[in-house]
């Protein structure tokens, strides 16, 4: 759940979210002081009654202010164009599953050791966290390479899970794929981020993640 009254970003149980929850930290850090420096020239600027004329056609001045916010914009693009590429970034995935939506649930299928089809539908039973429980969680394990193909039957949904920094859009007839690595066992929720129709808030994700000799287990039954 959000953490620090409401207001700071989920706890991170991926590599993927956890460099996401860097890169915020470090943005609103070098925003802040971009806004404190500006704030306080402001307030000095307003407290002066005398005009400095040594900053008129100052080009040392000119080119410090110009220069100045190239670097920063420079220092906030590289760390997010790294964190572009390791999300599109699919290798050697352990295990693959099938996500469909429809209205209003979701279905998964795995194929990679036996065929297992399920479809997940919301609940009304308090085992979690109100209006998040379903009847069939994703069971997948941890410290394993995932890669997860997402489409849709019907309109456009999409499947979001916030630990672990996942967000990927639901097409009719298009299949896009994510990969992610869970770090530790738990239990994880999630919910469409796409306007669907009338249910669009009554279809959640519960993700669980075990672990691998788990996992076997529960596939071999």
């Amino acid at each position: 759940m959000p953490t620090w009254m409401k207001m700071n970003l989920t706890n991170g149980f991926s590599p993927i979210m956890e460099q996401l929850i860097m890169f915020h930290d470090l943005t609103m850090m070098i925003t802040s002081m971009i806004l404190t420096m500006v704030m306080t020239m402001m307030w000095s600027t307003m407290k002066n009654k005398f005009s400095n004329r040594t900053i008129l056609e100052n080009q040392i001045l000119e080119t410090t202010w110009t220069v100045a916010p190239g670097i920063i914009l420079i220092m906030i693009a590289l760390p997010s164009l790294k964190i572009l590429y390791l999300m599109e970034e699919i290798i050697n995935p352990s295990i693959t599953i099938k996500t469909i939506a429809h209205q209003w649930y979701w279905s998964y299928e795995l194929s990679d050791k036996k065929k297992i089809e399920f479809e997940s539908y919301m609940t009304n039973e308090k085992k979690n966290i109100r209006l998040m429980e379903v009847d069939n969680r994703v069971t997948l394990p941890f410290s394993t390479k995932t890669r997860m193909i997402i489409t849709s039957s019907d309109v456009i949904h999409s499947w979001s899970m916030p630990s672990l920094g996942i967000k990927m859009d639901a097409v009719p007839g298009r299949l896009n794929q994510v990969s992610f690595t869970m770090n530790k066992p738990g239990i994880f929720v999630g919910q469409c981020s796409e306007i669907c129709g009338t249910n669009h808030s009554f279809m959640p994700i519960t993700l669980e993640s075990i672990s691998l000799k788990k996992f076997m287990e529960w596939i071999n039954k």
